[in-house]
């Protein structure tokens, strides 16, 4: 079952994009920014943590800089009903960063993310293809990311 989308107003996405921008500024900063006030902010910071929409707080990591250098996104067809068994697979190789389920034609994208193109070869070939339930994979190789979010 699908999440209900939350009700968000102005002010909302206001402190949103500050938190989304700098997760580690206080709620003083972020309430000046918002225009409201700090107890305002603070409750609407609860409120959105309380209903979901915050998940949670992480640093956004530059993958080169961490020595990621080789990307990949890598697409999956996969047998029929096999997506909830495949999901916790995929979700534990630490090479795969982002797990998408679509449409069209292929059933999962994934970003995987490796030190070097021979680790990138390892996960696809040694990892991905050969589980059970993979019909076929096809592989993109990322020359320059560009987070678009900031």
């Amino acid at each position: 079952m699908q999440p209900h989308p939350v009700t968000l107003d102005a002010t909302d996405e206001r402190i949103l994009a500050e938190l989304s921008r700098d997760g580690r500024q206080s709620v003083t900063a972020i309430a000046q920014k918002a225009h409201v006030s700090r107890a305002h902010a603070y409750s609407r910071i609860n409120r959105l943590q309380d209903e979901g929409v915050i998940t949670r707080y992480t640093a956004v990591i530059d993958p080169v800089k961490a020595g990621l250098t080789a990307s990949a996104y890598v697409t999956l067809k996969l047998r029929q009903h096999s997506w909830r068994e495949m999901r916790e697979r995929l979700a534990a190789i630490k090479q795969v960063h982002h797990i998408g389920l679509v449409g069209g034609n292929f059933d999962v994208i994934l970003l995987v993310r490796g030190r070097d193109n021979a680790e990138l070869r390892q996960v696809i070939f040694d990892q991905l293809q050969s589980m059970p339930g993979v019909l076929d994979t096809q592989t993109f190789l990322v020359f320059e990311d560009v987070d678009t979010r900031y």
